[in-house]
């Protein structure tokens, strides 16, 4: 208990000065100055613990200490990343909807799977399941919320089906495993809690999971599968 209250001590220290020359002139008394007329003795006493009310820091343990502050302080800004949604004006149900979904889907609170069904480039329609979670990791989604660019299957996600070519891909994801030799029809499974997600709309979606069935103007159909994570205790 005493070493904690000691590191927290000499931390406030570290918080309250910018330089390690300044905490030690906060330990120099007036009276200090008028004996020893000299400010780099004053400093240097204090530093070996012979002046100064305050406690003794090393050079060494102060800059150590700075730095470890320093790098927790950018750690900490970096996390606080401005999600890619915000001031955009929102305009479609579906957008409204990721929305409301990024922060919790980037933070691993949630792993949402977003089943789209549309037309391509081509016009050819197309349909496939998407880890939400991982596309918000592997691409700028400014686009998306900006209305710009459409968020659309690919063959790359957890699965894909193209209604013309009859061309089918299956894929899992860093979040999802994707079983398709199951009576029940497409499943997947989430690997963080091993969970499984049911898409089937005859049935429960599964533990942990809601099913929304989304009414947009961008898109033929979208239902999104959100799927609460929970850590193991």
């Amino acid at each position: 208990m005493e070493e904690e209250q000691s590191g927290a001590a000499v931390d406030n220290i570290v918080n309250e000065f910018e330089t390690y020359e300044s905490f030690l002139d906060s330990q120099i008394t007036s009276l200090d100055l008028y004996y020893l007329e000299d400010e780099d003795l004053a400093r240097q006493l204090v530093e070996l613990g012979y002046r100064g009310s305050g406690e003794v820091l090393k050079r060494e343990e102060f800059e150590m200490r700075k730095v470890a502050a320093e790098t927790a302080r950018l750690a900490k800004k970096s996390q606080k990343k401005v999600l890619a949604s915000a001031g955009k004006d929102l305009k479609d149900n579906f957008l409204i909807a990721l929305a409301e979904r990024e922060e919790a889907n980037r933070s691993g609170k949630m792993n949402s799977i977003i089943f789209i069904r549309d037309y391509n480039s081509h016009g050819q329609e197309i349909s496939g399941y998407i880890d939400y979670s991982h596309r918000l990791k592997t691409e700028q989604f400014e686009g998306h919320f900006g209305g710009k660019k459409k968020l659309l299957p690919r063959s790359t996600d957890l699965s894909f089906y193209n209604w013309d070519t009859q061309s089918c891909t299956y894929n899992s994801s860093p979040y999802y495993q994707v079983i398709t030799d199951n009576a029940s029809g497409l499943l997947f499974k989430n690997k963080r809690d091993r969970k499984t997600i049911h898409v089937d709309p005859k049935v429960s979606p599964g533990d942990n999971t809601t099913r929304s069935l989304i009414e947009t103007n961008l898109y033929v159909q979208v239902v999104i599968y959100d799927h609460i994570t929970r850590r193991k205790s």
